[in-house]
């Protein structure tokens, strides 16, 4: 189930998109999709929410959103470089003119002394535009948890870009 809280975000992001004539696409990893199914509890969203890339596996990044296997063996899909070659690539591959990418550690596992449970990427992108990137450690606050507060600091980021 979609929390309130982020309905309600996705709601306002809705509502600041549409009044522009803006279109919008996610590419996400960590989240897997609930940025977009938060969007699409949004009546009216199909206005514009152009599409949604779940890019969960390395190979998905690359295949789908054309994110260089190499950047991601140098820096690793979890990085600020992985999160903005996200966005550049779901811009490309779509006619969205907003982008809003997500890379992170969910856990319960997978962290690291250097990249550890609760460290997401954040990349929001107009196209011709701004880019902007933010890194959030969440801490290791259970995997749904994370998966939440990255959407709420998503929507806000995408907010910024637009005003």
């Amino acid at each position: 189930m979609i929390s309130d809280r982020l309905i309600q975000d996705a709601t306002g992001l809705f509502e600041q998109t549409r009044k522009r004539s803006l279109k919008l696409v996610t590419a996400e990893s960590c989240t897997g999709g609930l940025i977009s199914a938060a969007f699409t509890a949004v009546p009216g969203a199909s206005t514009v929410l152009e599409r949604g890339f779940v890019t969960y596996s390395n190979e998905a990044k690359v295949d789908m959103l054309g994110v260089p296997a190499e950047l991601i063996e140098r820096r690793g899909a979890v990085s600020q470089e992985v999160a903005l070659a996200m966005i550049d690539g779901a811009l490309k591959n779509s006619r969205a003119d907003v982008a809003i990418a997500v890379t992170g550690i969910a856990g319960p596992g997978g962290g690291s002394e250097h990249k550890p449970v609760g460290l997401v990427h954040i990349a929001v992108g107009r196209r011709g535009g701004p880019r902007l990137h933010e890194e959030h450690r969440f801490g290791d606050i259970g995997r749904h948890r994370v998966q939440a507060e990255s959407a709420i600091a998503a929507f806000a980021l995408a907010q910024r870009v637009l005003d």
